[in-house]
């Protein structure tokens, strides 16, 4: 991925380069600092693979954040960024065992599993390291929900920690993950319970679980209404209470959209306008494998935003490849102006997160998505 910085005529210096992410870190500095004021004391690990852009992983953790990491190239690029070794969390719950190995060589510590099987695998590569068992959510209230890959069921989380202790580690505690862009606070309350009622039995065991990993979540401005973060820090805060009493947890997030998510937008251009049938279609240089795969099934919906000002029209979106799942929008068209026409620019809001990790260059030949530090 090419990175290029512009300074005060970046819009000239930058039209040339279509699709392209506009990146402002400083809004990445501003939301994190607002993440921290909301859940004061917590521990915030940065998703990297929301947005691994090397000068926002610098801000970040300038700034005071740790990061979440899930391979050995993440960690890298979190200690390259200044991040501590024991700021990095590892958050995927299945990895390659010489993966794991690299990274406790690099100086992670704590590891999130979900399995036995994993533990195993954490303690031979890992020895001596701190683990977390992911537990299942429902992802209920999220846009893109993430309860299918992992998650174990509580009592399993009791056992898995506990083997982890036989095996010479450390049970640190329980992680979890409500589901990306999760739009209800409440979300949080059963995990929680369910994690205190996880303590409560490592406990009686003779275990001093410590740590509560929430996940991430917290969402970014795309279409639809969404509380605060202040609101979700009262309200979690809250619910860790009356869950925990005196025996609080040490906190820790994860988040990644909540950060970068409303620092970029995405700017495509149009390529053609096309009227099939009763539906207007509108072709951009960016789609589903040039940084929107988020749209998929529709799951997050941009708010968009262009030049003209022409009467709306309901309009599907289309990415530039000839692959037929590179439509955006079809279920469920977008407003666009009837005037809109072949080399204007369509730009995709709070499009920073989950847009230049996921374009890569090969199909059908298109470049990976610039981005462009403004």
């Amino acid at each position: 991925m090419t990175v290029l910085v512009a300074g005060p005529d970046r819009i000239a210096a930058a039209s040339v380069l279509s699709p392209r992410l506009e990146l402002r870190v400083d809004t990445a500095v501003e939301r994190l600092t607002t993440v921290q004021a909301a859940f004061p004391g917590a521990a915030i690990r940065y998703a990297v693979k929301a947005n691994p852009q090397p000068a926002l992983l610098r801000a970040l953790v300038a700034a005071g954040a740790g990061c979440d990491v899930a391979s050995p190239a993440e960690v890298g690029a979190a200690l390259a960024a200044g991040a501590r070794p024991e700021a990095l969390l590892h958050s995927n719950p299945i990895a390659r065992r010489d993966h794991l190995a690299v990274c406790g060589h690099l100086g992670v510590r704590t590891f999130v599993v979900d399995s036995a099987s994993e533990v195993v695998k954490v303690a031979d590569a890992v020895p001596g390291a701190t683990v977390l068992a992911r537990i299942l959510t429902s992802g209920a209230g999220s846009d893109w929900p993430l309860s299918r890959k992992f998650g174990c069921a509580s009592e399993h989380a009791v056992e898995i920690l506990t083997a982890a202790a036989e095996l010479g580690l450390h049970a640190g505690g329980v992680s979890f993950h409500v589901g990306s862009q999760q739009r209800d606070p409440l979300a949080w309350a059963a995990p929680i319970a369910a994690a205190a009622e996880v303590f409560g039995h490592l406990r009686a065991r003779g275990l001093t679980p410590t740590v509560l990993d929430i996940g991430g979540g917290f969402p970014a401005h795309h279409e639809g209404a969404a509380p605060d973060l202040a609101d979700y820090g009262h309200i979690i805060g809250g619910l860790v209470g009356e869950s925990f009493g005196d025996l609080r947890p040490e906190l820790v997030l994860e988040p990644g959209r909540g950060i970068v998510g409303d620092a970029g937008t995405l700017v495509a251009t149009v390529i053609a306008v096309i009227q099939r049938g009763e539906r207007r279609w509108v072709h951009l240089d960016a789609g589903v494998f040039t940084g929107l795969v988020e749209t998929l099934e529709e799951a997050i919906r941009y708010r968009l935003e262009t030049d003209r000002v022409g009467p709306v029209v309901p309009t599907v979106l289309a990415g530039p490849t000839c692959d037929s799942a590179d439509v955006l929008y079809e279920r469920i068209p977008v407003d666009l102006p009837d005037d809109l026409a072949e080399g204007d620019e369509v730009r995709f809001l709070s499009a920073g997160a989950y847009t230049s990790c996921y374009s890569t260059v090969g199909f059908n030949g298109f470049e990976p998505l610039t981005t462009v530090l403004v």
